[in-house]
């Protein structure tokens, strides 16, 4: 099973939903929530290696995937499970 961190904000919207993604597909995840810690955002920001700020950020492997649509336009598209699979 593939390693996958999510960056999140405890009341955001599209968080919720990727979370809610993760979990319905019972997959293990490590959530860093970073509320109003601006040195984090901005090491999330670096990671993704395109400067993106926004939340959620989601890497499966290491590898950035991007955000809560992203993740679903994976899913969507046949694509999110054989990245979970590692």
């Amino acid at each position: 099973m593939a390693k996958v961190e999510i960056y999140t904000w405890r009341a955001c919207p599209f968080c919720v939903r990727a979370k809610a993604l993760l979990d319905r597909k019972g997959v293990d995840y490590t959530e860093y929530a970073i509320d109003g810690d601006e040195r984090a955002r901005e090491a999330m920001a670096q990671r993704t290696g395109s400067g993106r700020r926004s939340v959620p950020q989601v890497f499966i492997d290491g590898q950035h995937v991007g955000g809560c649509d992203d993740l679903h336009a994976l899913e969507r598209g046949g694509r999110l499970d054989p990245l979970l699979a590692g």
